[in-house]
């Protein structure tokens, strides 16, 4: 389940089906990726072929990440309700 997300244009998306403030190459992907983490019931089944799932590090830890793109990371924490923190990021920047 997902509980938070942190990114207005990714909040607007899923709980509206609006998407403003999204690049439009991305919808279906994050349809994707949202459907799986509404669904998942441990980060870790967000494991998917092609999903590059990974846990962050550092001060990063405890959130995880799926591509986006190349650049691109849906980032994500997790508590005992579901995904939390919700975002569209280049952490790599």
């Amino acid at each position: 389940m997902i509980g938070s997300i942190r990114h207005k244009g990714l909040r607007n998306y899923w709980t509206r089906g609006r998407t403003g403030g999204l690049n439009g190459e991305w919808i279906r992907r994050l349809r994707r990726i949202l459907s799986a983490l509404e669904a998942a019931e441990r980060p870790e089944q967000m494991n998917y072929p092609g999903s590059y799932f990974h846990p962050l590090k550092s001060a990063r830890a405890g959130h995880y990440a799926v591509r986006l793109t190349a650049n691109y990371r849906v980032t994500f924490g997790w508590d005992e309700d579901g995904a939390v923190d919700v975002d569209i990021e280049d952490y790599h920047r």
